[in-house]
């Protein structure tokens, strides 16, 4: 057979162990060894939770599985056979062995170290923690090329010359030690494999099935009869293993070089082999035998100035005296002359800097603003943009608008654009406050850096459209945000399906109350009653009466608010006789109207000039103790003009006045023309002014009518 078609066969034959054993492993694995001729399959599995499979491709052999949105793809590679890339030269299969359970093994330690770092330091970014990674692995590798490792892990920690913390060097060797069992333990399956297969355990599985043994009891007989074979070949091995040390010691005692021989023999299942030379392998494709990692070493030292600073500088003598004077400082004092003493003293860097402003962040907050804005433009402060996204965050947390867009604009004076970082700060500012158009231009800022909102950036976002009464738009970002699967949170579709209901907009209700069904959230009281209110406002009382029904038959008994929105629905189109049907079956299950449902039958019956009806309502009110709600004044000052009970109108036009910033434009337009309908003109005039001090216009028909008004006789002067 030539050398071509022995590769080939070997190729194949891993790639059935690959496909046999390792794709089922739950820990994760990169196994890469690179020959002369071929490069075996090799593959990267990023997932250890993953249990589906991409397709899987070596040369003209395929095998397919199910695929799953969560699992990671498996690349297998193997290197094109020629003719001309055979060389006379193959290397022992030992030393393969040993390559594959060298690689097996890092694979799996850089995995898990991997997570035990960014687990340990969850702030730092991606290329920190990759160099950190490296540092160890670097270790744990010379200790390989040494050929100690294994003896290092059993060794006590006090004698070690690793550079590691004790801590870090306890975490290494936990890993390790896992990583070796797990490979022992995957080893011991393999092998426990081989004789579920063998031919001795077939052939008793096949009298048991003659014999009447299926199912269950047959799987257990048969992993039963492979382990009884396993324990009894290892019982052989371990008596060989005897033997060739005895034969060993007894052909040279004296030669070192044998004895070594004999207890260099494998004891165990999987153990790291003694390497000669450099290791080279492979992290996520990146060759750590590379010259250009000397760089990187170089600028992970840079990172670690940044992240463990220099100690600080001790504080004495009369540099602690100014200490003390610049923590006593008010509010209004100017800490400019101490803090230059300060620093003439103490020749201060950021640290120190930095140590100063927690202790006036202890003291006193306010100074604490003062000097750390102060420090902007300190030198020797090393200001970063984080100082200042810093300082706009917590003047926008605490309300402080002017002083946060005071630190912006010095940002902007100094030529610094603000990043993705300060533009989410930006944004949940703007926000906040309601100033819908700062909040879009940082929300325009954050997209131009490439940055994908968050969950809380899309909720601040879809809160200032919704404040801002631009509920469609609030709607698109909702959509935005399903598509790339980031579920909005019930209060979010609450205050959109709020706010189109404000709007009266029926069809922007509907979506929002259906799209809330479709993520799981099922109907409420509050959602019921506002598409109950929604289309109230828009008259049409058939399509409220039929959401009313459907909230009571999904098991939401009605309370006072939904059922007043039902009777304004009736109000709009004076169905009265529907509104006192519901009302007696509602009495009938056990419901009692509120203050809201009667301020609506009050304000209904008061524009049907029904007084001693509404006055009757007014005493219900009053019997349940709770004050009238002002909506209820507006009500009755309009009833008792139209009605010509001059003192009962004037009463109530008085609460009025009293409280005539919560008027609207509206409110004051209904007040007039009920004074100009019962012949109170000069109030109505007087009214007129008051809406005009309070920036409202009076309509056209509104004017028209007090013009109206004063050229007929019969009104009434005061």
């Amino acid at each position: 057979m030539s050398l071509k078609h022995i590769l080939l066969r070997q190729t194949l034959k891993n790639f059935s162990r690959v496909n046999g054993n390792l794709l089922h492993r739950q820990s994760p694995i990169n196994i890469n060894s690179t020959r002369t001729f071929i490069t075996k399959p090799s593959f990267y599995l990023l997932d250890p939770h993953c249990g589906c499979y991409s397709s899987i491709t070596v040369r003209n052999f395929e095998l397919s599985k199910s695929n799953s949105i969560f699992s990671r793809c498996i690349h297998f590679s193997v290197t094109k056979l020629s003719d001309a890339a055979i060389e006379p030269k193959l290397e022992s299969a030992d030393v393969e062995d040993d390559d594959g359970s060298v690689n097996e093994f890092l694979s799996r330690f850089v995995w898990i170290m991997h997570g035990k770092i960014s687990e340990a330091f969850p702030d730092y970014d991606k290329q920190t923690v990759n160099s950190m990674l490296l540092m160890i692995v670097e270790k744990v590798v010379s200790e390989m090329e040494k050929g100690s490792f294994e003896q290092t892990l059993k060794a006590s920690t006090d004698n070690l010359d690793w550079d590691l913390s004790e801590d870090l060097w306890k975490t290494v060797s936990e890993v390790s030690n896992m990583v070796l069992d797990d490979m022992k333990k995957a080893t011991k399956k393999e092998k426990m494999k081989g004789f579920l297969l063998s031919e001795e355990v077939q052939e008793m599985c096949r009298f048991a099935g003659e014999v009447g043994i299926r199912g269950d009891m047959l799987r257990e007989f048969r992993f039963k009869w492979a382990r009884e074979k396993m324990e009894e070949s290892e019982f052989y091995e371990s008596l060989e293993q005897l033997r060739k040390e005895a034969r060993a010691q007894e052909e040279n005692n004296d030669s070192p070089s044998a004895a070594e021989a004999a207890s260099g023999v494998k004891s165990e299942a999987v153990s790291l082999p003694k390497r000669r030379g450099k290791l080279k392998y492979k992290i996520y494709g990146l060759d750590l035998s590379d010259p250009k990692w000397s760089e990187v070493a170089d600028k992970v030292h840079e990172t670690e100035e940044v992240l463990w600073p220099q100690e600080r500088k001790p504080i004495s003598g009369k540099c602690r005296l100014v200490t003390e004077k610049i923590l006593l400082l008010n509010e209004d004092d100017d800490p400019s002359p101490l803090l230059a003493e300060w620093k003439e003293l103490l020749q201060p860097t950021r640290i120190d800097w930095i140590t100063l402003l927690d202790k006036l962040n202890e003291k006193n907050r306010f100074l604490y603003f003062k000097v750390a804005e102060l420090l902007l433009s300190e030198e020797s402060f090393q200001t970063h943009i984080r100082d200042y996204s810093k300082l706009i965050d917590v003047h926008a947390k605490e309300n402080r608008l002017e002083d946060a867009e005071r630190i912006l604009k010095k940002m902007n004076e100094k030529g610094i654009a603000p990043d993705f970082l300060t533009a989410t700060v930006l944004v949940h500012m703007y926000s906040k406050v309601g100033n819908l158009d700062r909040a879009k231009e940082a929300f325009v800022t954050l997209r131009s850096h490439g940055f994908q909102p968050d969950e809380k950036v899309y909720n601040s976002m879809i809160m200032a459209f919704v404040n801002a009464g631009q509920p469609k738009l609030g709607e698109s970002l909702l959509r935005e945000m399903e598509a790339r699967d980031i579920k909005p949170s019930k209060d979010i579709y609450m205050a959109l399906l709020r706010s189109f209901s404000q709007c009266g907009d029926i069809s922007g209700a509907g979506r929002i109350s259906a799209t809330m069904q479709f993520a799981g959230f099922l109907p409420s009281l509050e959602s019921c009653t506002l598409l109950v209110e929604t289309y109230g406002q828009a008259g049409d009382p058939d399509q409220a009466r039929n959401n009313f029904d459907y909230m009571m038959k999904i098991g939401h008994r009605p309370d006072d608010r939904c059922t007043a929105s039902m009777v304004a629905a009736y109000e709009k189109k004076n169905l009265l006789d529907k509104a006192l049907n519901l009302l007696l079956q509602l009495e009938k299950d056990g419901f009692e109207p509120g203050v809201a449902t009667y301020a609506v039958l009050v304000d209904w019956l008061g524009k049907l000039q029904l007084v001693e009806e509404a006055e009757e309502v007014l005493g219900k009110i009053g019997a349940q103790g709770d004050s009238l709600p002002f909506k209820v004044h507006i009500s009755l000052c309009d009833m008792y003009s139209r009605a010509g009970l001059e003192k009962k109108a004037m009463q109530a036009l008085g609460v009025l006045e009293a409280k005539k910033e919560e008027l609207g434009h509206g409110d004051f337009e209904r007040i007039i023309n009920g004074l100009i309908a019962g012949g109170f003109v000069q109030d109505a005039k007087r009214v007129q002014g008051v809406m005009e001090a309070q920036g409202f216009t009076a309509s056209q028909p509104l004017q028209m009518a007090l013009r109206t008004s004063q050229a007929f006789r019969g009104r009434r002067l005061h």
